[in-house]
C-alpha cells in the first residue's frame, strides 16, 4: 500500500494490448498501477497518460523471464493488492511435426515461467496486504487444443494449471487466484507477433469476424473480477466474442 492507503496493482506486459488497457482501467478504478514490460518507452508514455488523467501510475522496465531482475523489483513492495500476470504471447502456428523448439521454449518461458517468477516473488507482499489478488491471463487455448497451436496451447495450459494449483495450495490465506481465459481478441500486436510481422497472415485470423473482442473488453473483465468483494473468488472467467463458439468454430461473414 502507499502511504495514503491506495491499493497497488502490478501489471506485466503493460506496454500494449490487454496489459495497457488493464492498467488504464485499474487506475480509473482507484488503484495505483505499476506498469512493467521490456519496452521502457512504451510504459513510461502510458504512465504519463494515466497520471495526466488524474490517476496514479509508475513505469518499471522489467523482463519477467529474468528471475534476478524480478526479485529485485519485488523488494520495492511491502504489501501489494493485485498482480496481473499478463505478459505472454504466441510464436508461430506450425504443426507439431515441424514446429520450432525454440519457439516452444520462448513461449513457455514468458507464459509460464514469467508468471511463476512474478507470483513467487510477490506472493509475500500480496499475503501481507490482507486482501491480495493474483490474476493469471491464460487463454481459451489453454482449455482446448487446435491444429497449429500446440506450442501456445501447451504454454497456456501450463499457466492455467499453475493458477489452479496455486489456488489449492494457498487456500486459507488472504489471497485469491483468478484465471481469465480470453478467446479471439484483436489487438495491434498479438497476431502480427505470432506471424513474425506478416500482416497479411495476421489479418486472416480476424477475416470476416464482425466483432472480435478488444483489449478493453478483456480489461473490463479483469477489473470487474479484481473489484469483487474480498470473499468472492472468480476462479475462471472464459470470455469470447459472440461470433466464436469454440477455438475451431467461428462465424465469418465473407
Amino acid at each position: 500500500m502507499t502511504a495514503a492507503g491506495t491499493p497497488i496493482a502490478v501489471i506485466t506486459g503493460a506496454s500494449s494490448g490487454i496489459g495497457a488497457a488493464t492498467a488504464r482501467q485499474l487506475a480509473a478504478a482507484g488503484y495505483r498501477v505499476v506498469l512493467t514490460a521490456r519496452r521502457k518507452d512504451r510504459i513510461e508514455a502510458l504512465a504519463a497518460e494515466i497520471n495526466d488523467a488524474g490517476h496514479q501510475a509508475t513505469a518499471y522496465a522489467l523482463d519477467v523471464t529474468d528471475r534476478a531482475a524480478v526479485d529485485e523489483f519485488a523488494t520495492a513492495f511491502r504489501t501489494l493488492a493485485v498482480l496481473v500476470n499478463n505478459a505472454g504471447g504466441a510464436l508461430g502456428a506450425d504443426p507439431v511435426a515441424t514446429g520450432d523448439p525454440e519457439d516452444w521454449r520462448r513461449m513457455y518461458e514468458v507464459n509460464v515461467l514469467g508468471t511463476l517468477h512474478m507470483t513467487q516473488a510477490l506472493l509475500p507482499a500480496l499475503t501481507a496486504s490482507g486482501d491480495g489478488t493474483v490474476v493469471v491471463l491464460s487463454s481459451t487455448a489453454g482449455h482446448s487444443t487446435y491444429e497449429g497451436g500446440a506450442g501456445y496451447v501447451a504454454a497456456k495450459n501450463g499457466a492455467r494449471v499453475l493458477a489452479e494449483t496455486l489456488r489449492l495450495e494457498i487456500v486459507g490465506t488472504p489471497v485469491r487466484v483468478i484465471e481469465i481465459a480470453p478467446g479471439m481478441v484483436k489487438t495491434d500486436e498479438f497476431a502480427t507477433t505470432r506471424f513474425r510481422g506478416d500482416t497479411d497472415k495476421a489479418a486472416k485470423v480476424y477475416a470476416g469476424v464482425a466483432e472480435p473482442l478488444t483489449a478493453d473488453d478483456v480489461a473490463d473483465t479483469i477489473t470487474w473480477a479484481c473489484t469483487r468483494p474480498p470473499h468472492v473468488n472468480i476462479d475462471l472467467l472464459v470470455v469470447r466474442p459472440r461470433a466464436q463458439a469454440s477455438n475451431t468454430k467461428v462465424h465469418r461473414e465473407l
